[in-house]
């Protein structure tokens, strides 16, 4: 059975059914919390709890970590900008763990961006040591991934398209909302993976809608296989899965949008009124049709500085 953890900004709750109960530990990451499992497992058990309304939530993944994602990871979203599916290969940007930030706190728009977008993803919390040359199988996917949590990818694509990267238009400060909660998943969870809903509204309007199964293209086990081939994973690591359709970002209305310059597809841009507006709330959720499995629900205000 899942257990939710949540975080203070001066303790470890679990959320357990009649609120939230303290975790009497003296972990300071996210990493030694997980290493103490039976101080979690106390709390699940405990009686003395609180209104988990009451408490102010902090990211449930401390920094500094490694922050990984997949880029174009479902089908949806590829040919939405464009391209084809059956071409488009695995691959992987970093984030800086700067930009993690709770999962009530404001979206800060740089002054400079003009085109703030945002793509709700499921985060993969590494539980334990993945060295280079790891063999990463379905069989042992539960040994390395201990967690699973609610993440948006919130993306400035004007500096994403003008520089042709993604570090810095996807690394500002609060541009990785994470959690409420991290939710610890056992290996028959994890095969339920498929199962997972992302949903995605900005002011109460549903943005993404869309189940994992059938449009994700490249499985955690997959990107696990890719990534430690070359990157080394640690406890409190976590890898952002990708994003499926319905970003504002889209080639729709886009004449042949990879013979477009750059300048002509951001004026095309610009007239989308989906971009993230100062004062939009944006409330991001990862779940199992039946509730088995339900990562909570993401809620932050858009603020232009």
């Amino acid at each position: 059975m899942n257990v939710s953890i949540l975080r203070t900004a001066d303790a470890w709750w679990v959320q357990t059914q009649s609120g939230a109960a303290r975790i009497s530990t003296d972990a300071a990451t996210t990493a030694e919390l997980l290493a103490d499992r039976a101080a979690i497992e106390n709390a699940v058990h405990s009686t003395n709890t609180m209104p988990v309304e009451s408490l102010p939530l902090v990211s449930p993944v401390t920094t500094p970590c490694r922050v990984v994602a997949q880029a174009t990871n479902y089908a949806s979203h590829v040919r939405d900008v464009g391209r084809d599916p059956a071409k488009t290969p695995l691959t992987f940007f970093r984030k800086a763990s700067g930009s993690v930030a709770g999962p009530f706190d404001d979206i800060v728009k740089p002054p400079h961006v003009k085109l703030l977008d945002y793509e709700v993803e499921i985060g993969l919390l590494i539980g334990r040591e993945l060295p280079v040359g790891t063999e990463v199988t379905d069989a042992n996917l539960a040994e390395y991934v201990h967690g699973l949590l609610v993440t948006n990818d919130v993306s400035a694509r004007d500096v994403q398209m003008t520089k042709a990267q993604f570090y810095e238009s996807k690394s500002y400060p609060t541009f990785t909302p994470v959690g409420p909660a991290l939710v610890l998943v056992d290996a028959d969870e994890l095969k339920r993976f498929g199962d997972l809903r992302v949903l995605l509204k900005v002011n109460g309007e549903v943005r993404q809608n869309m189940v994992v199964e059938g449009d994700m293209l490249f499985s955690p086990v997959q990107a696990l296989q890719a990534l430690t081939k070359f990157q080394k994973l640690d406890a409190g690591d976590i890898v952002l899965t990708g994003t499926p359709v319905g970003t504002a970002i889209t080639a729709r209305g886009v004449k042949n949008p990879h013979q477009a310059d750059i300048a002509t597809f951001l004026a095309a841009q610009a007239n989308n009124p989906n971009y993230l507006q100062h004062g939009d709330v944006v409330e991001a959720t990862v779940f199992t049709e039946d509730g088995a499995i339900d990562l909570g629900t993401q809620r932050n205000k858009v603020v232009y500085a």
